[in-house]
């Protein structure tokens, strides 16, 4: 039963990761299959860190970082999809700077996808769930989402041109809003 809910978590946890790899995905600005391999790596170690960071630390941090985590995760995912929308409306326009599976981008788009994971590490001390599945578990399951919303991404973007980089920014602006409107209690 551990290993199902676990499993719900990971996949629950790997939605953002799977949404922000499809969008950044459709730039075509990861040119080679190494660079989505590390995006998708990273993303999938940040969700695992973060789960075990959320677990270490109990709840003596996560109170404070709970006041203002879903704002970060706001203004990174808005930023992201911003780029994505400017680019997609002008041809002549990247919508990052450098390859995003390097560097700060690479960071930015690690921690954005990363944060709500301090909670859940927390949650599975709380819920008795050994802490080496659920990093595992977790870690695997964003990595794998990652990596297939970058091909599905790049797909797209190969059939329907720029204007999938649109697609994908609004994506990540309706996530954005969402984090937003969840932490407000206006949806569940």
């Amino acid at each position: 039963m551990q290993l199902i809910t676990m499993l719900v978590i990971a996949i629950g946890l790997a939605m953002d990761c799977f949404a922000v790899s499809l969008a950044i995905g459709t730039s075509g600005q990861i040119p080679d299959r190494r660079g989505k391999i590390r995006l998708a790596a990273h993303l999938g170690i940040f969700q695992a860190g973060m789960t075990a960071l959320g677990w270490i630390i109990g709840g003596s941090i996560i109170r404070y970082v709970a006041q203002f985590d879903h704002w970060v995760a706001f203004f990174l995912l808005a930023y992201v999809a911003y780029r994505l929308i400017r680019s997609g409306f002008d041809p002549t326009c990247e919508a990052f700077d450098e390859n995003p599976s390097k560097g700060k981008t690479l960071v930015l788009l690690s921690v954005a996808t990363s944060i709500d994971a301090l909670a859940v590490g927390l949650s599975i001390a709380f819920m008795g769930i050994p802490i080496i599945l659920s990093v595992v578990l977790i870690g695997f399951v964003s990595a794998l989402l990652g990596i297939t919303g970058l091909f599905a991404g790049h797909r797209l973007s190969c059939q329907f041109g720029k204007r999938m980089e649109i697609v994908g920014g609004l994506v990540l602006l309706i996530i954005a809003v969402r984090v937003i409107v969840t932490h407000l209690g206006w949806v569940a």
